[in-house]
């Protein structure tokens, strides 16, 4: 035994001792070529490319130690300028050791002089020398040719090899470009300077850089050329490409305008030119259009042609796609949309319009958190675009040219939006402001959500209510205000949030209370004096019209019209009806001893309401239920649609949502029950129940006290006197009220348990509870499986693929089995990878 751990330690040293040899040889190797560019500090690197060029003086050290002066020399001035006073962690160490090796390289000159004013024309002849040394031009021009054909060949593998080889050239010219750049500025115009400058300018011309390293992309390598990457040469993608590609039709670009030497002109650079997009924005939307449409394509399954083209299909499938919420807010407000119909412009026109909605919204900044806002930006933008490509010429748009002729979408357009959001943004203090103390986005969308938006004009108004900046300390509401809400913490929203709950058990409460004092009679005495119901409703209904009246201040001074109209409205309509029932309902009480039928306002009175419930009905079956939905949404006819609006307001969003039919009776149901089982306890409850008695019980009680005769009170005259003992009854009333009112909260529990535990014990849930239980169960695993997840046609395959054994019963197990182990197999292998199970349980199981 003893032997034995004698070998094992010397093997453990002799492993260690030679993994302690290779990592010192990496560490020896890493100093030799790294030097100062594994030093420099994070702070540097996030805003400069001082790494780069540290990297590229080391490379060409030896081959010219001037020129690795100039560029330590010049990541040394990059780091002062970037942190004077190396306050940043790690830059005092940075630069005291860089300004160490730069001494280093000039105590070598031996004490010769130094012009630095000469430093630019010096790198000038290097840079130069360095490009005909590794034949740059010639690679490019190489890789150009065999990128135009389009194809791949067997050299790409050497090719894709050659690339990684001269990547450390391609870094160091890199390099010294933004060094030459940083110091053509104080060379002579007329000499080196005026040359690096036109150097500079043909780099950044072609688009294409070094090597096409300079030019940035994401998947598909449009402007920079990469032969490496094979996604460009996808039938789909060439396609698409060529989909996009400019047409003699379309109008004429000025002469001077730069299009990379990579690719023709296309449909971006036409929306450039008018809107004054961005570049990078252009890049990036332009790859994404090629991405979406060669996927539509694909999709379809056409076979590959040698000139692909792509379907029409396609282009229509991503057309509506990605302008499906434009389209849907264009039939909410009930305008037209920029093009008469979807057969009547071709596919040149779909193209433009998804360019041009995606190249809004990529350079939108926060202003894509308003859709609707996007969508009206984008229906006078494509109106524009429309003009344009009906005339010779391209001209840039007026809504985006600025001073000196300047043409930006995102100055002209989305900067005043973005100012005035970061405005009301500064005014919530860390969202610790009150709901109508500023706005927010959604009350910036919801601006867009009525016809009176286009109020707003084209370019913007800047003196328009939307785009004007909160001032000093003035509230909302009365400065730029809400659009159709604004919040306040108030305890009414007790109410107002529930007032359906509280209207109908104050309604039911008297109706049951009128009952138990007629001591359960129901004749025509007692009918009347229940509909004292119809007067409470009304007036109920008016205190929540008065709430919505009281709880909207502060969105009064740029509320949309509509929205205030129907507030007056609503507000109006609940006191006028609640003033009307009352005064039917006082004149037919006035008759009450008058036991006919015949009576002129008990006739008024149940027309009314029969009217009035009529309507409510109608109106909460169109909005409950899909199909009368769809219905109601569909009219036009401004009747319908004036009481459809005023029963609900019309929003953009969620308009669509309902209930299903059969959900939406179940909810009804489910409701019915629990007032049922309410309201029978409430009525039916007998005196021996202490603390509930409840209505039926009190009657006597109530009474028997108001038949007391008065008794003299050393109180206030006005608790005391001619009040039939009204504080006796209150203080009786009060906690049987109160107990009504709550103990609704028990019947819904308990209601909610017994259905929940019905339907959970039919889903079969918590059945198994434990590892034992699953052992247990898991030779029914595989019937169950095959039950529910194998289709038809694979059972019959298994069946006449199975073994015959003996028995039918044990084939059909083994054929279960067969079906459920690969999968049951890929789960243990799943949740072994997630760690969830150790290799120990994953050999039992």
């Amino acid at each position: 035994m003893a032997k034995v751990f004698d070998n094992w330690n010397r093997l453990v040293r002799a492993t260690l001792r030679r993994e302690q040899l290779r990592v010192a040889g990496q560490s020896t190797a890493e100093r030799k070529s790294g030097g100062l560019v594994s030093a420099v500090p994070d702070s540097l690197q996030r805003t400069t490319n001082i790494n780069a060029i540290l990297q590229a003086a080391d490379e060409i050290q030896a081959e010219d130690a001037h020129v690795a002066r100039i560029l330590c020399e010049q990541a040394y001035s990059m780091a002062q300028n970037l942190d004077p006073n190396s306050e940043g962690r790690g830059v005092l160490q940075f630069k005291t050791g860089l300004m160490s090796v730069i001494k280093q390289k000039l105590a070598k000159r031996d004490g010769a002089p130094i012009d630095r004013e000469r430093d630019a024309q010096y790198l000038w002849d290097f840079y130069q020398r360095y490009k005909r040394r590794y034949r740059v031009d010639e690679i490019q021009r190489e890789e150009q040719k065999l990128l135009e054909s389009g194809t791949f060949s067997a050299d790409m593998d050497g090719l894709g090899l050659r690339s990684r080889e001269t990547k450390k050239v391609f870094a160091t010219l890199r390099a010294l470009v933004e060094v030459m750049e940083v110091l053509s500025k104080d060379a002579e115009p007329d000499g080196v300077g005026r040359r690096i400058a036109e150097e500079l300018k043909r780099l950044k011309k072609t688009d294409q850089g070094l090597s096409g390293d300079l030019t940035p992309y994401n998947i598909v390598p449009l402007d920079a050329p990469s032969l490496t990457n094979a996604i460009g040469f996808y039938p789909e993608v060439r396609a698409a490409i060529s989909a996009l590609r400019y047409h003699e039709q379309y109008p004429r670009l000025p002469a001077d305008f730069e299009v990379p030497a990579q690719r023709t002109l296309d449909m971006f650079d036409l929306l450039e030119f008018v809107f004054g997009f961005q570049k990078d924005n252009i890049r990036n939307q332009r790859e994404n259009v090629v991405l979406a449409i060669a996927n539509a394509q694909s999709r379809l399954g056409i076979p590959v042609e040698s000139d692909p083209k792509i379907d029409e299909r396609a282009i229509t499938e991503v057309f509506l796609k990605v302008l499906d919420n434009y389209i849907k807010w264009c039939k909410y407000l009930r305008i037209r949309l920029v093009w008469n119909s979807l057969q009547a412009i071709n596919k040149d026109r779909k193209l433009f319009l998804v360019s041009l909605y995606f190249l809004i919204w990529g350079e939108a900044a926060n202003v894509r958190f308003l859709p609707e806002c996007i969508c009206y930006i984008f229906h006078h933008m494509a109106r524009e675009l429309d003009a344009c490509l009906d005339h010779g010429e391209a001209h840039p748009a007026g809504s985006c040219v600025g001073e000196n002729n300047t043409v930006s979408f995102l100055t002209q357009v989305i900067q005043p939006i973005y100012d005035t959001l970061s405005k009301e943004a500064a005014r919530n203090n860390n969202g610790k402001a009150a709901h109508s103390a500023w706005r927010n986005y959604d009350d910036f969308n919801e601006y867009f959500w009525s016809p009176a938006c286009f109020e707003l004009s084209w370019p913007m108004r800047e003196t328009s209510p939307f785009l004007r900046k909160p001032s000093g300390r003035k509230r909302v509401g009365q400065s730029t205000g809400k659009s159709t809400f604004v919040e306040h913490r108030t305890f009414l929203h007790l109410y107002r949030s529930f007032h359906r709950m509280w209207i109908f058990l104050i309604v039911m409460f008297q109706g049951l209370t009128i009952i138990a004092f007629n001591d359960g009679k129901l004749n025509q005495n007692t009918f009347k004096t229940l509909l004292s119901i119809g007067p409470t409703y009304a007036i109920l209904k008016f205190i929540e019209c008065c709430l919505d009246v009281l709880l909207m201040f502060g969105a009064y001074s740029t509320a949309r019209g509509m929205a205030i109209s129907r507030l007056v409205i609503r507000f109006f309509w609940g006191g006028l009806s609640s003033v009307f029932i009352t005064y039917v309902y006082i004149k037919l009480m006035d008759e009450r001893h008058d036991n006919s039928s015949n009576s002129l306002y008990y006739r008024i009175y149940l027309l009314v309401v029969g009217i009035y419930a009529a309507i409510r009905v109608v109106f909460a079956i169109l909005i409950k239920f899909p199909a009368c939905h769809s219905l109601s949404e569909k009219s036009d006819h401004p009747f319908f649609q004036f009481f459809k609006w005023i029963y609900e307001e019309r929003y953009f969003v969620g308009r669509g949502l309902y209930e299903k039919p059969m959900d939406y009776i179940r909810y009804v149901l489910y409701w019915l029950v629990i007032f049922a089982c309410k309201f029978t306890f409430a009525y039916f409850l007998q005196a021996s129940c202490d603390a509930y008695e409840i209505i039926k019980p009190l009657v006597e009680p109530t009474n028997i006290i108001k038949r007391l005769p008065a008794l003299a009170y050393s109180w206030h005259d006005l608790v005391s006197k001619n009040n039939n003992n009204v504080l006796t009854l209150v203080s009786i009333w009060a906690p049987i009220v109160a107990i009504y009112l709550m103990d609704i909260h028990i019947f819904y529990t308990l209601l909610s348990a017994i259905i929940g535990g019905v339907m959970g014990a039919r889903a079969r849930l918590g059945e198994i509870r434990s590892i034992e239980m699953v052992h247990k169960r898991f030779e029914s695993f595989p019937k169950a499986f095959v039950d529910q997840l194998v289709s038809k046609q694979a059972k019959n395959f298994m069946s006449m693929s199975g073994q015959p054994v003996q028995g039918h019963e044990e084939k059909t197990d083994k054929m279960y089995a067969a079906q459920f182990s690969p999968f049951w197999n890929e789960i243990i292998k799943s949740l072994r990878e997630e760690d969830y199970i150790s290799n120990r349980q994953v050999t039992h199981i």
